[in-house]
């Protein structure tokens, strides 16, 4: 299993808190994401440009990221959402010359792959049986 963007990357509390409360809007765009945050006045004013490398989000063009230490909160609020960091993925390896793996329905290696593929959850890692936000957007619990 392939580590969890957010794991590698350097994040304060209070910025993990917000990426994860405030109004993102995502644009995939080629191998970025364009983020815009709808919790302001004017969220046209708040768009930025979050550029994804190897699966981890490494740059973003708000103030924060360049002056900051730590992942701003554009950055991590693009890694908890694990679709598009995979979007992202399958475009540079799409634009790399690579193709998207194809797998016939018919095929018994299908069937084990559809029905072995556990869904990202972190319900485990949380207090009294609280549910992740995967299993809740999912309507798992």
């Amino acid at each position: 299993m392939t580590p969890h963007p957010l794991d590698e990357l350097s994040v304060s509390n209070r910025v993990l808190k917000r990426a994860q409360y405030e109004a993102f809007e995502f644009e995939l765009l080629d191998a970025d994401v364009r983020i815009r945050n709808t919790s302001h006045a004017v969220p046209a004013d708040h768009e930025y440009l979050v550029t994804i490398e190897d699966g981890l989000p490494v740059d973003c063009t708000c103030p924060a990221d360049a002056n900051y230490e730590y992942a701003c909160k554009h950055r991590v609020a693009v890694a908890i959402r694990r679709p598009i960091i995979d979007f992202a993925n399958d475009v540079q390896l799409l634009a790399d010359g690579g193709t998207r793996p194809q797998l016939d329905e018919s095929s018994s290696d299908y069937t084990q792959r559809v029905d072995s593929e556990e869904p990202d959850c972190e319900c485990d890692q949380l207090p009294n049986d609280f549910p992740c936000w995967e299993c809740v957007r999912a309507g798992r619990r």
